[in-house]
């Protein structure tokens, strides 16, 4: 009989929040990782969720808007390796540009803004696995590959 590994991939869901050539940013603080670094409303899909759940739930909790499935559009999968936190991740990356009420740092706990910035001159503190992503979807790819030798 084949052994498999018991270790398995942690999911999670991005929003890319487009408002013309601009896309929604969060600004990561009192968190245990990648502080002072821009990031895309995201999060760890829980279990019994799925990839579309998560996307609709972290909206709400970290955006403060309402989204139904119809309002993504998945664009990119990421099969991303963190080595540095031994940790295997597989990212569902949805566009949207129709949602219900107006986006705001619904975490401020968490999050120390929520910035508009523009997607073809982004700052140098965004989170390196997301820059990747944005890259991609840009390119129109649809699959990425991230932090594997």
């Amino acid at each position: 009989m084949a052994k498999y590994d018991t270790q398995r991939p942690y999911a999670a869901s991005y929003l890319i929040f487009r408002r013309g050539s601009q896309v929604a940013f969060v600004l990561r603080q009192h968190t245990s990782w990648m502080n002072d670094h821009y990031g895309l409303v995201s999060g760890k899909v829980e279990s019994g969720e799925s990839f579309t759940q998560a996307a609709i739930r972290e909206a709400a909790e970290e955006a403060g808007v309402t989204l139904t499935p119809e309002q993504l559009t998945p664009v990119l999968v990421c099969h991303r390796n963190e080595p540095d936190e031994n940790m295997v991740w597989v990212d569902m990356v949805y566009e949207v540009t129709d949602w219900s009420g107006e986006l705001i740092n619904a975490e401020p706990h968490m999050h120390a803004a929520l910035d508009w910035l523009e997607l073809d001159n982004l700052p140098d503190n965004v989170i390196p696995s997301v820059a990747a992503m944005l890259t991609a979807y840009q390119a129109g790819q649809t699959y990425l590959d991230y932090g594997w030798n």
